[in-house]
């Protein structure tokens, strides 16, 4: 314990004894007459007197109470006292002593200071005058370093800082042609993406100081310290220099000037303006390079973006299917995997999944495992575990009824059969009527690679098979119900994209339709500009109904040519509740033959073939996660923090699911 402690502790035990002594009860004596004191003493009921030269007090034998009193002169008095054999006290009068006015002033003193203190611990940390230094961070060579061996999946933007990092070692070698080092480096991308991740690395393999400070660390309630800690921050980096100064989500400090609610004395933009003028300002910043990180850079200042400041803006998209098996080979390098599990159809079967996301993956698939006293994680572990991040938790508490779950295996045959006789659909992986989340049953497929553009007659097959619920429903019931709301739901959100933002309608032709208005510091879009008529606008409707009716169409017809195989695979799903892609083809195989086309390979085995990432295990989905490139559009709701109406259509982990 130190000095400071130390002194803290006795500072408080001082003010505590002060207190309990302030409060502790004085035997104070009671006040009496002098004739009813000398009664007392004539009775024979005082043990003690204490004399002073205008003062008597007595102590009484029985109750040890203690009686005091003006005494007057009187003769009387002592030989009363003597004669009751009452013990005598002559004491000096009562005087006020230095040391008893110095007890009360200390105790005053005391309790100031404490309370000085105390208000100054939470201006800053004892110390006042550094409430507007910069919170920059220094990475001290002690921590555990990452290199980019630790990061995967983003070979591009790897390339970019790497070339960054040559730039501080040999700075040499790229001015002797006459060209500048670059003064900033943004890093853009999804969330989980693997910025910050970037950062480190570069920080393990530069070999020089790196500064690391978060956006809002510059944000404070009182004018003028963001500015502050902006000046302090790079006073810092260029004595430390050749450094590495590394900003955090900086779109909380630099998002666009004039948009917000405070005008041009809003604090964020004073901050703002501070970084601006440190980063191209008068003074070179000579061998620091700032690297920023944010999923917005749509709402930052122009200032902050051009040249001479941001010089590099680095995008880190989420991985595609190789860069998905390179970052579960990093990730899965601490867990002992069973000899069944290929990571290659693992990745096949998350596109649209950033590297926090796979990340995940693996550790619920470890935990899964531990669950069960497992010594590996083996592919039913993994295929668990992406369940449970793409649809929920088993919900093995719902008893469904024999009525319910009858229904629910209809609705996912019919998604599966249409699927599986119609052409520019994704290989099946399985189907279950096993409630999860909010999906009574769900119907998964695993593509066989990412796609990144669709074609007209991609979509329209997925409006048939997001009909193929409802369409069963129809024909094998009798009747509709409510399950089918989310698959309509989306079914209408693709036809209507597909009429107002792709160009895909033959009545309306190449042309988009509304313009979406977002507010800088809302960051999301609240409304859209409507830049048509009304009649355009009921033709539109229009277009968009004749799609999804079509879809539907398209499905009863198929479903109604083959009847008896959608009531075996109903019947199986009620059965098992959970059916494979090869359960299911073969099932189906009848149909498949009659419409003509070849018998589909479970998409499990076009993985396996070819496979060079170690150990085969079946399994893996069509799933991805809203408004990123790959697997099925339109098919899942959106990513958290990501747009709903994003322009290019996300993966989804279904074809359609029943909701209750």
């Amino acid at each position: 314990m130190n000095s400071r402690n130390l002194l803290i502790w006795a500072l408080l035990v001082l003010v505590i004894l002060g207190f309990f002594n302030f409060l502790k009860p004085s035997e104070e004596a009671s006040r009496q007459s002098y004739s009813q004191i000398f009664d007392s003493i004539t009775k024979g009921e005082v043990d003690e007197a204490t004399l002073t030269n205008d003062e008597i007090m007595v102590v009484l034998k029985d109750t040890r109470k203690r009686l005091t009193a003006y005494m007057p002169y009187d003769r009387d008095l002592l030989p009363a006292l003597r004669e009751q054999n009452v013990k005598i006290v002559i004491a000096p009068p009562p005087s006020t002593h230095w040391y008893t006015f110095l007890g009360g002033l200390l105790q005053i003193i005391l309790l100031v200071a404490v309370f000085i203190f105390f208000m100054r611990q939470m201006q800053g940390g004892g110390k006042v005058m550094t409430f507007s230094k910069s919170r920059a961070r220094m990475l001290s060579d002690e921590q555990k370093k990452i290199t980019f061996e630790d990061v995967a999946g983003v070979e591009e933007a790897k390339s970019e800082l790497e070339e960054i990092i040559d730039f501080l070692r040999e700075p040499g070698k790229f001015v002797r042609l006459g060209g500048r080092i670059p003064k900033g480096v943004l890093l853009m991308g999804a969330p989980g993406t693997g910025k910050t991740l970037l950062a480190r690395a570069i920080a393990g393999e530069a070999g020089v100081p790196f500064f690391a400070i978060s956006g809002s660390d510059f944000v404070e309630m009182f004018v003028g310290v963001g500015a502050s800690r902006v000046r302090d921050m790079f006073m810092q980096a260029k004595k430390n220099s050749p450094c590495i100064l590394f900003i955090d989500e900086i779109d909380a400090v630099g998002r666009h000037r004039g948009a917000g609610l405070g005008g041009g004395h809003d604090e964020r933009e004073q901050t703002l303006n501070q970084l601006l003028v440190e980063m191209d300002g008068f003074e070179p910043n000579e061998a620091l390079i700032v690297i920023a990180a944010t999923n917005r850079p749509d709402v930052l200042d122009p200032a902050l973006l051009r040249p001479g400041r941001f010089d590099r803006q680095v995008v880190v998209p989420v991985p595609d299917v190789r860069g998905r098996e390179r970052i579960l080979l990093v990730h899965s390098k601490k867990v002992p995997l069973g000899k069944d599990v290929s990571l290659e159809v693992v990745a096949r079967g998350t596109p649209g999944f950033s590297g926090a996301d796979l990340e995940n993956l693996i550790n619920e698939a470890a935990l899964g495992a531990a669950r069960k006293n497992k010594e590996t994680v083996d592919g039913s572990d993994l295929e668990a575990a992406r369940d449970k991040l793409m649809m929920g938790v088993e919900r093995k508490s719902m008893i469904m009824s024999e009525e319910e779950k009858k229904t629910t295996a209809w609705h996912e045959a019919g998604h599966t059969l249409v699927a599986l006789l119609l052409p520019h659909s994704d290989p099946l992986h399985k189907v279950s009527i096993i409630p999860r989340g909010r999906a009574l049953g769900v119907t998964q497929y695993l593509p066989t690679e990412d796609k990144y553009t669709y074609s007209r007659d991609f979509f329209t097959t997925r409006l048939a098979i997001l009909m193929g619920g409802r369409a069963a429903e129809e024909l094998a019931l009798g009747q509709i119900t409510t399950g089918a709301s989310n698959d309509i739901e989306r079914a209408t959100k693709l036809a209507r994209n597909m009429v107002t933002r792709y160009g895909m309608s033959d009545e309306l032709g190449p042309i988009s339709f509304g313009k979406q208005e977002e507010q800088i510091f809302l960051g999301r879009e609240i409304s859209q500009h409507r830049d048509f008529s009304e009649d355009t606008a009921q033709r539109i409707d229009m277009e968009v109904k004749q799609l999804v009716v079509g879809g539907h169409g398209k499905a009863k017809e198929l479903i109604s040519r083959h009847m008896h195989v959608l009531k075996r695979l109903a019947e199986l799903l009620l059965e098992k509740e959970t059916l494979d892609a090869e359960e299911v083809i073969e099932t189906a195989r009848e149909a498949i033959v009659a419409e003509g086309l070849p018998v589909p390979v479970p998409a499990e085995s076009l993985a396996g073939k070819d496979s060079k990432a170690g150990p085969q295990r079946p399994g893996g989905e069509g799933s991805g996660l809203g408004g990123e490139p790959g697997g099925t559009p339109e098919d899942w709701g959106p990513e958290e923090g990501d747009d709903d109406d994003d322009d290019t259509p996300g993966g989804g982990p279904s074809s359609g699911g029943r909701l209750n």
